[in-house]
């Protein structure tokens, strides 16, 4: 009846966002993990990309899943190999299930003590579902508070 516009994807991290493909791992930067887009952080504060359900909190804290209402799973990977930090150094300020907004703080960290344990803190935000939704607008050069990717379903 009538066409969804999509959902809006925003930066989770202030910082400069990058293309996938300037990823500086070959996992991430092909696409294998999902398509997306990536931020090179600034500050340790990891906000929810978008509305919906927190549907993965990293027992290590290196990452967060969220999926919006019409389904699609937008996950945020804070740092390569973070995850043999083991959970330290980063602090979590939402549970898994809980319902987060666009813009509300999910993980924290000290960037500057974090940065010289791991190869980047470069930060992946991919569409882990996207067999069934696609990326349909994408501006990697999108101002601060501007949506960087939309998603729809296939």
């Amino acid at each position: 009846m009538f066409k969804k516009k999509g959902d809006q994807i925003f930066a989770p991290a202030a910082g400069t966002v990058m293309a996938l493909a300037d990823v500086p791992d070959p996992v991430f930067a092909s696409g294998a993990v999902g398509e997306g887009f990536a931020v090179e952080p600034t500050e340790g504060n990891f906000v929810s990309p978008v509305d919906g359900e927190l549907i993965l909190l990293a027992k290590t804290l290196h990452a967060f899943a969220v999926r919006t209402d019409a389904g699609a799973e937008i996950l945020v990977h804070i740092g390569m190999d973070t995850v043999k930090l083991k959970g330290e150094g980063f602090t979590a300020h939402r549970a898994k299930g809980e319902m987060v907004k666009q813009g509300e703080l999910v993980i924290s960290c000290d960037l500057a003590a974090m940065t010289p344990l791991v190869p980047s803190m470069v930060t992946p935000v991919l569409l882990t579902n996207g067999k069934d939704f696609s990326i349909a607008e994408s501006n990697v050069a999108a101002a601060a508070g501007t949506p960087v990717i939309t998603v729809r379903k296939k």
